[in-house]
């Protein structure tokens, strides 16, 4: 008979406010910087925002707020967002983070199934709520991020109670008494952007938020520390914030906060008076960036590393940073159900590539995260080969994943635990996976599979192409054939053939669009990806009527 020996080291119930904790007393004079809503840089350091974050949690109980309760938040990344993280989830309620781009109907439907009872807000959404109030019953007040001097008599019109958070904070104690409780309790509540029916809701826990911040400090991911600078420019309500709101807290890092000011401009001069030396985004923020800096012949000096996530980057755009501003480009995959999933990463051999062979791996999205298990299966379940060229299906598991969404009713994994994602990949040799295309969006042309994603990283190559959506539409003897949507760069018109000429160099001639649209702005989803859904509905005719469905 085998005996269990019980290990021998001591056992403490964890609190997700334990980082703030931690970052006050050692890292106490690091900084989180914000663009502040109001206008102008307003500047704390860790030690006060605890104190702060001890005031809110007080304020919670004088709302009559309990343990457990959804509480929302629409607002900017900004310190008050920050201390509503932790004074929510540390009181025990579920901090519920709100995106404000999402339809009407959207909002509505995500208050309503999560039952907030409040919502924490930034002047700037005021009128976003105000639009579905009528429709939300169960919603108590509204608590606005700002102080006395910009709470404004329109809001005290509105047909719920409102409060100033400012306002509450000043009449509390900076001393709270945070509750002891399981890690599995419930932290924050995060929601899928719906591309597909409605959105889901994923139901962090203590435990998963610290397993995440922990996995990410790894230097092969994003690797921060005290000595870093970090531009948050990810939403925190964006896959719950790729987990760094917990992460640059916990290994004492400046944290510095965008605010509404999301253009190219000011992030620029954000980052450089901060000296940010790493920031994160999705490829579209990044664009601007980009287009900024180069009208403006522009350096970043201090930003040695960025990390870009939320869709395929282009080629072009990791080479541009590396070549011209000296940046590196960290590609990684992730989702709301597991927010960081795997992370691009040098390895030995990497050093013996050339620069064109280094780009192309650098170009997928990376390798598993410990603790995260991947797979590609075919239609059947069967498990696919790693050799870079077999895609399928992306399957994950572990810890940080979920295992039903909000409120379901039954679990949303297979009966070997695992999840499927909805994406089409490959996994090479090297263990790098890159994702080929989402499961809806992969073209069949005459039988053969054509990747979206891979027509629009060569398309944005054309130096005049300042992003590009690929569709799979009907076609009478093909079934489905690759139409190219296409924003020019401003104050330039490429030709359609210039920009056929330059995807032909990677891709053979069936695999070309059959035609090109030109288009003056391309639509978008809340978390900033290319939305095809209403790029789908309008062309889709396209090619068999010449039919633009307006």
């Amino acid at each position: 008979m085998t005996t269990v020996v019980p290990g021998l080291m001591q056992k403490k119930q964890f609190n997700i406010i334990n980082i703030l904790q931690h970052a006050s007393i050692w890292h106490g004079n690091s900084e989180v910087v914000t663009n502040s809503v109001e206008g102008g840089i307003h500047r704390i350091n860790y030690f006060d925002l605890y104190d702060r974050t001890c005031q809110l949690s007080n304020a919670l109980s004088t709302l009559g707020i309990n343990p457990g309760d959804r509480i929302g938040t629409m607002a900017w990344n900004t310190w008050r967002h920050l201390e509503c993280w932790y004074g929510l989830s540390g009181f025990g309620a579920i901090c519920h983070t709100l995106n404000p781009r999402l339809f009407p109907d959207q909002i509505e439907y995500i208050v309503n199934h999560a039952e907030n009872r409040f919502i924490f807000i930034d002047t700037t959404f005021i009128p976003v709520i105000e639009n579905v109030l009528d429709k939300l019953p169960k919603l108590e007040g509204l608590i606005v991020m700002t102080d006395q001097e910009h709470m404004t008599d329109d809001m005290q019109k509105l047909t719920i109670p409102v409060y100033c958070y400012e306002e509450l904070l000043e009449a509390e104690s900076k001393s709270f008494d945070w509750p002891v409780f399981s890690e599995d309790t419930a932290s924050s509540l995060c929601y899928t952007s719906g591309t597909t029916g409605n959105p889901k809701g994923v139901l962090y826990s203590h435990a998963s938020n610290l397993n995440h911040a922990m996995v990410i400090s790894h230097v092969d991911l994003f690797g921060l520390s005290a000595s870093d600078s970090f531009l948050q420019i990810v939403p925190m309500c964006h896959a719950n914030g790729w987990g760094l709101p917990h992460n640059v807290p916990m290994v004492g890092g400046k944290l510095v906060l965008p605010g509404p000011f999301m253009d190219g401009k000011s992030l620029f001069e954000l980052m450089t008076a901060e000296k940010c030396n790493k920031t994160c985004a999705v490829p579209t923020v990044m664009t601007f960036l980009q287009d900024y800096l180069d009208s403006e012949n522009l350096q970043i000096p201090y930003m040695s590393d960025i990390y870009i996530g939320g869709s395929a980057v282009p080629q072009s755009m990791i080479e541009e940073f590396e070549t011209k501003y000296d940046a590196a480009v960290k590609h990684g995959w992730g989702m709301t159900e597991l927010v960081v999933g795997t992370f691009n990463c040098n390895l030995p051999f990497m050093k013996e590539l050339s620069f064109e062979q280094r780009m192309k791996l650098l170009s997928k999205q990376g390798r598993p995260a410990f603790g995260m298990e991947i797979k590609i299966v075919d239609d059947d379940g069967k498990s696919l080969p790693h050799d870079g060229v077999a895609f399928g299906k992306l399957m994950a598991r572990g810890p940080r994943v979920i295992e039903r969404y909000y409120k379901a009713d039954k679990s949303a994994l297979d009966s070997n635990g695992w999840f499927d994602t909805g994406d089409v990949s490959t996994i090479d040799e090297n263990g790098f996976m890159q994702i080929t295309d989402r499961a809806k969006d992969i073209i069949k042309s005459g039988g053969e599979w054509i990747s979206s994603v891979d027509i629009e990283n060569s398309a944005v190559r054309h130096p005049e192409v300042q992003i590009a959506a690929c569709l799979g539409v009907k076609h009478a003897k093909w079934e489905e054939r690759p139409l190219l949507i296409v924003v020019k760069k401003e104050g330039f018109n490429p030709t359609k053939k210039s920009i056929v000429d330059v995807i032909a160099q990677e891709h053979a001639k069936w695999q070309l669009p059959d035609e090109i649209v030109f288009i003056d702005e391309m639509p978008l989803t809340a978390t900033g990806k290319i939305d095809k859904k209403p790029l789908r509905i309008k062309f889709n005719n396209f090619l068999i009527k010449g039919e633009i469905n307006e």
